[in-house]
C-alpha cells in the first residue's frame, strides 16, 4: 500500500509539474525554483509534514522534497542551536543527498561516451 500512495502522490505533484509546462509560459527552471520554494513554504505552515508522513518517497523525491528537506533542517537546527541553525541546518539536512547527486553524476559522466553536436 505504501507504493501505491508513493505512486500516486509524486505523480500528482510531477503532473502538476507538466501542467505548469504545458499551461504557462514558465520555463522549467522556474518552476523547479517554484517547487522548492512552495516545498519550503509548506513545510514551514505546517502542512507538508502530513503529506510526507503519508505518501513517503512520494513527497520528498520530488523537487519539492527538497525544499521540505531544507526548511525542515533548518528549522530542526535552529530549535537545537539557535539561530546559527537557519544558516546550518538546511546543508546539514541536505548534505547526503547533495553528496550522492554529485557521486552519482560524475560515475556517470566517466562511464559515458559523450559526442559533441
Amino acid at each position: 500500500m505504501n507504493l501505491i500512495k508513493a505512486f500516486v502522490v509524486g505523480g500528482l505533484l510531477c503532473a502538476i509539474g507538466q501542467v505548469l509546462m504545458d499551461r504557462t509560459k514558465l520555463m522549467t527552471a522556474r518552476i523547479m525554483v517554484v517547487f522548492l520554494v512552495a516545498g519550503a513554504i509548506l513545510t514551514a505552515l505546517g502542512i507538508y509534514e502530513p503529506i510526507v508522513e503519508f505518501a513517503g518517497a512520494g513527497a520528498t523525491v520530488p523537487i519539492i522534497g527538497f525544499g521540505y528537506a531544507l526548511a525542515k533542517g533548518a528549522m530542526d537546527e535552529v530549535a537545537k542551536e539557535g539561530y546559527m541553525g537557519i544558516l546550518t541546518g538546511g546543508i546539514k539536512a541536505t548534505a547526503a543527498g547533495i553528496t550522492a547527486a554529485i557521486t552519482f553524476g560524475y560515475f556517470a559522466a566517466l562511464l559515458s561516451n559523450p559526442k559533441s553536436k
